[in-house]
């Protein structure tokens, strides 16, 4: 080969190790919550200090839910629109469940509020859902907007409740 090929290909994987170099050292390590003590470590171990929480963390989830219509006591026809935000939290594929249920209990209609923008964003996100309750109901009913739980853990359930009057 010429000295031509052999001094480009030298450039060239100086230039590599150049590159990987500067990412190797150039760019910061991933920080970890915690430091990592070694299991033979002499030092007095301490709690970890608690993080600022911000307002919205130490409301809880089901009164974050702002449902905009109906408001409570509304009365609503057979066929209703239900606007608000929820917590992305309570999104699961970008929907969660919404009842309607009588004063004995009885489940008189079904809806699945669906998210009007990227759900997978932290923060309140819009919803809209359309109802429609069994005709023959009319009366005091409550509507319910469940928290999606696709884990079926109790924990993670929570639920909010909107009286309505259905004409």
């Amino acid at each position: 080969m010429s000295n031509k090929v052999w001094i480009t290909i030298v450039i060239i994987l100086a230039l590599i190790i150049v590159a990987l170099t500067w990412i190797l050292f150039a760019t910061p390590a991933p920080r970890s919550e915690a430091p990592v003590q070694e299991a033979t470590s002499t030092q007095p171990t301490t709690a970890p200090t608690p993080q600022p929480t911000t307002a919205s963390s130490t409301i809880p989830l089901d009164q974050r839910v702002v449902v905009a219509i109906p408001k409570a006591n509304a009365t609503v026809a057979h066929t209703f629109t239900i606007t608000g935000f929820a917590p992305s939290a309570w999104y699961f594929e970008a929907v969660f469940p919404i009842q309607v249920r009588d004063s004995d209990d009885n489940l008189i209609g079904t809806a699945q509020g669906r998210a009007q923008t990227d759900w997978t964003q932290p923060g309140p996100i819009a919803f809209k859902a359309q109802m429609t309750i069994d005709a023959s109901f009319h009366g005091q009913a409550t509507l319910i907007l469940l928290k999606d739980n696709p884990s079926g853990l109790p924990e993670n359930m929570d639920s909010v409740t909107v009286p309505i009057t259905v004409k």
